[in-house]
């Protein structure tokens, strides 16, 4: 790596420092060396903060800075070990607004101990005199993100700083003793660093000047990954956005894809699943294939699939609480169940319905892990979880034996919020979709016999009942979901809540509305809260006509009566269910009526792939066209938000205007400025499916 200019003297603070190695002769040692490969850098600025990242070699970091009255941090987190350093600031009179004066570059240097630290660094400013930092740390972006959120995080974390008069040092080793992490600023124009009497220190520009200029440099000593280069990503097929493309290969490694950045900077199995199905069309055969692999290599003994993974010092915490002392073993998340039945009909798009997979298949099943188990006998656990769990609902398709949250959990599908259900145990996404995508992926496997090196007789005999079972959830679970509104409820309904949501109330439903419930609660009874989830359907199922029209057409009117605003299609619309549950599905709520991207983009796919369909009527054909036309004009109206996690949006004038989510303060957290799933556009184009992917019976597009 190339090593950031430093000078002699700050060599020497760094040396005192602990951060670098002492030659005998007394000078001081650097390890910077060249880079081998060019550096991706950009940048994406939205809502008030400032986002840059940086890759190339054993380096990869996000900066980021907000502006406001409330600067609140200054963070620079790494992929490698999930780490990263913050700086939070006290809130100030007056707004300030970051300015990033030079874009990161790469730091490659070493701890007292001789080993390896690498990071960026970088030149900002800010249009204030002073500020206050009250709270630094380094340590997993985990625990940076628990404090940003309000929570505490464990006292052996934190670290005391090293002030010298314009310079200020955090550094420290993990917890386990390895190599650890380190974050220094530097006032660039002189001024000074005070320190308060309840112990924050005071940044402080020259007298008379009224913007403090600084230098960072932040680093972390755990262990870098190996990155995916641009020409082993993509398909010459993939539309060339290169803000999409900036930001998928930013996220994507060869151990792992990562979920978003900067709060979810490692991996997540429903994140790299569905990310997977949508881009497969347009990733190299390399990239599909460390998805599925990171997916496969995490599964639980029992075949489910691992939600978010604690690694690096957030591993070795969580390890010693249960009398682990200094374990770095990756610790998984196993409370989602969605993720348990995405995992086979993906796995099915890849190795049966692709033919680039078709060729690899046998071989990439046949691949052994560290552990020295093959993709085909994991892939077959994961099956027969899917079996067994499916079987009761076949037996008795009552609501008692449909997929429920697991014990003791609120979240389980990607509402993944404590109203994102509405207080409900059976998702809809789940139970109405997912299991049958999933059965009918065994059977094709079981047809194929992929899996027969890997399947002993009574696994077999498991198995076997898979498309027997598809057919019992076809019939009888969607029905279990469906809502009816008679036209006149739905208008007293769309008038009453249009004033709780700041929007006018439009044109009154004319005709009774029919949707899928966005889940049902403990008694089975429909949560009648209009959603997106139907998108599953679009790109996993081929619905009958009938269930076709109940998914698209109120999903497609006009907010408040349904989901589409000039800005997005929204998440969810509360206005058919009971008042209680409007203010868990606000604006400023997560999973509420905000719009989160690559929602948007499965429907899109979801509306091609049946388009693809050679058995819909003229009307239905043309009820899916203008939908796709609606939600596609949404999308462009909000374009420069595409690669973000989600947004929200505010009514004034007459016209929805997209918003930054975490920009006010009664929203709920913050989005990510890069994320994983809202980089599928990249295979989705502006124009219908071509007629040559009509014939593709894929579960994915």
């Amino acid at each position: 790596m190339k090593t950031h200019r430093f000078t002699k003297l700050l060599y020497a603070w760094f040396a005192c420092a602990g951060l670098l190695s002492a030659c005998d002769d007394g000078s001081i040692q650097s390890s910077g060396t060249p880079a081998s490969s060019s550096a991706l850098s950009f940048r994406m600025d939205t809502g008030g903060q400032i986002n840059a990242f940086y890759r190339q070699d054993k380096v990869a970091a996000h900066l980021l800075a907000r502006s406001s009255t409330k600067p609140r941090r200054l963070l620079v987190v790494f992929p490698a070990g999930d780490s990263g350093t913050g700086l939070w600031f006290d809130n100030t009179a007056q707004p300030v607004n970051w300015s990033l004066d030079s874009a990161p570059s790469a730091l490659s240097d070493r701890d007292r101990a001789g080993r390896p630290l690498y990071g960026i660094g970088a030149d900002l400013s800010v249009d204030i005199d002073a500020l206050t930092i009250y709270k630094a740390l380094l340590s997993n972006v985990r625990f940076l993100r628990d404090f940003n959120g309000g929570a505490t995080v464990p006292p052996q974390i934190l670290t005391q700083p090293v002030v010298q008069k314009a310079s200020v040092q955090w550094q420290r080793d993990r917890v386990d003793g390895a190599v650890g992490y380190a974050l220094r600023v530097s006032l660039r124009d002189g001024g000074n660093i005070a320190t308060t009497a309840g112990g924050k220190l005071v940044l402080h520009a020259p007298a008379g000047v009224h913007t403090l200029r600084l230098h960072v440099d932040a680093l972390s000593g755990e262990m870098p990954m190996s990155p995916i280069a641009h020409a082993d990503l993509l398909a010459p097929a993939a539309n060339p956005d290169p803000v999409s493309q900036n930001v998928l290969e930013f996220l994507s490694f060869r151990d792992k894809l990562l979920a978003g950045s900067w709060q979810y900077d490692t991996y997540f199995g429903r994140d790299t699943l569905i990310s997977v199905c949508m881009l497969m069309p347009v990733l190299q055969p390399a990239t599909i294939e460390a998805g599925l692999t990171s997916v496969l290599g995490r599964l639980s003994d029992d075949g489910r699939v691992a939600h978010e993974e604690g690694i690096g010092e957030f591993a070795l915490i969580d390890n010693a609480k249960n009398d682990r002392a200094d374990d770095p073993t990756p610790t998984y998340d196993y409370k989602m169940i969605d993720g348990d039945y995405l995992l086979a009909p993906i796995a099915a798009a890849w190795l049966i319905n692709d033919a680039r997979g078709q060729s690899r298949a046998a071989a990439y099943l046949a691949q052994r892990g560290s552990d020295g188990r093959t993709n085909g006998s994991r892939l077959v656990v994961n099956l027969l979880h899917v079996a067994d769990t499916a079987k009761p609902f076949t037996q008795q398709p009552t609501v008692a034996n449909l997929i429920r949250l697991r014990p003791g959990q609120i979240v389980g599908n990607w509402r993944d919020s404590t109203d994102g259900l509405g207080d409900g145990v059976y998702p809809y996404d789940v139970n109405a979709v997912l299991v049958l995508a999933a059965l009918r992926a065994t059977s094709a496997f079981l047809v194929r016999g992929l899996l027969d090196p890997y399947l002993d007789a009574g696994q077999r005999a498991t198995l076997v009942n898979a498309a027997n079972e598809a057919v019992v959830w076809e019939q009888y679970a969607p029905a279990l979901f469906r809502v009816d509104v008679p036209a006149t409820q739905a208008a007293t309904d769309v008038s009453g809540y249009a004033p709780t949501a700041g929007v006018p109330a439009g044109a009154a439903p004319d005709a009774p509305l029919s949707f899928y419930a966005l889940s049902l609660d403990e008694q089975g009874t429909p949560v009648p809260v209009m959603n997106s989830d139907g998108g599953f359907a679009l790109l996993f199922d081929t619905p009958p006509e009938d269930q076709l029209q109940r998914i698209v057409a109120d999903a497609t009117r006009p907010f408040p009566a349904g989901l589409v605003t000039d800005v997005g299609m929204l998440a969810s619309n509360p206005a058919y269910a009971i008042p209680s549950l409007w203010p868990k599905f606000t604006s400023s709520a997560y999973h509420g009526t905000v719009v989160w991207s690559w929602q948007q983009a499965m429907w899109v796919a979801g509306l091609d792939r049946q388009l693809a369909r050679e058995d819909l009527s003229g009307p239905t054909r043309a009820l899916l066209t203008q939908a796709r036309l609606m939600i596609w004009r949404a999308i462009a109206n909000a374009h420069d938000m595409r690669t973000s996690e989600m947004w929200t949006w505010s009514y004034t004038g007459g016209h929805y205007q997209a918003d930054a989510f975490g920009t006010r303060s009664a929203d709920a957290t913050e989005a990510n400025a890069a994320q994983l799933w809202s980089t599928t556009y990249l295979a989705i184009r502006d124009t219908q499916l071509r007629t040559a992917h009509r014939s593709r019976p894929a579960s994915c597009i």
